[in-house]
């Protein structure tokens, strides 16, 4: 196994599921659940509003959605410190936080694009790339039995540097959208969601060639022993 020295005892890193631990419910996620759900309702509040007739930038809908998306962000920073300060982080936890927040993103961009169909190109690769690839690669950890992509750099360190670091995620998560509310340039969107595109076809080859997927050895099917254990 790749991301830490020979001599390295791997049963010892902190980086390990715990089936035992292992819950729907914990602090972190229900903050995701709230973060989610109040996102999606500014989004509804910013659509409500309509499409301005003046065709101004900074419409009380956009303002709206500028307000949902701080809250995405805010809400997912703040899920993933409680998690791993008070000791909560689950796989179930990781996989929820993933998916809402492309649920999050979606509802923004789709929001913008529809406030400033000039928008819609970028976008749209924007989404293909957040939505897609980078959902694939966010969920593979699946097949190791770490806790979350944050743990990726016992799979593989270059991977896990240029996706899930602090600062890979904040380029991937809030550079396009602050780039496009600042400067208003579609072209530039254009030219940021297709790198972004390209750099993430460029990771997911990777992982395939480098890495790859193993399978899981669970059948699904569970004896009674561990029926009666609770494994």
């Amino acid at each position: 196994m790749k991301g830490f020295t020979a001599g390295t005892d791997a049963s010892t890193l902190d980086v390990w599921a715990d089936p035992a631990t292992e819950r729907v419910l914990t602090p972190a996620t229900i903050i995701t659940f709230i973060r989610t759900i109040a996102c999606i309702v500014l989004v509804g509040l910013a659509i409500n509003e309509g499409v301005p007739e003046d065709g101004e930038f900074w419409s009380p809908a956009l303002k709206l959605l500028t307000i949902a998306l701080v809250v995405y962000w805010a809400g997912d920073s703040l899920d993933g410190q409680v998690a791993r300060r008070m000791h909560h982080e689950t796989r179930i936890g990781a996989v929820l936080d993933i998916m809402s927040d492309r649920m999050c993103s979606a509802a923004f961009y789709f929001g913008l694009a529809w406030l400033h169909p000039e928008f819609t190109v970028a976008v749209l690769l924007y989404l293909a790339e957040f939505m897609v690839i980078d959902c694939f690669l966010s969920i593979a950890f699946l097949a190791w039995k770490i806790r979350s992509p944050n743990y990726f750099w016992v799979v593989d360190p270059t991977i896990y540097k240029l996706n899930w670091s602090h600062p890979a995620k904040a380029v991937n998560s809030a550079l396009f959208a602050v780039m496009l509310l600042v400067t208003q340039a579609w072209w530039l969107g254009v030219i940021v969601a297709g790198a972004l595109l390209i750099f993430k076809i460029a990771m997911l080859i990777r992982l395939f060639a480098t890495v790859g997927l193993p399978i899981p050895g669970g059948t699904g099917l569970a004896t009674t022993s561990e029926q009666a254990s609770g494994a």
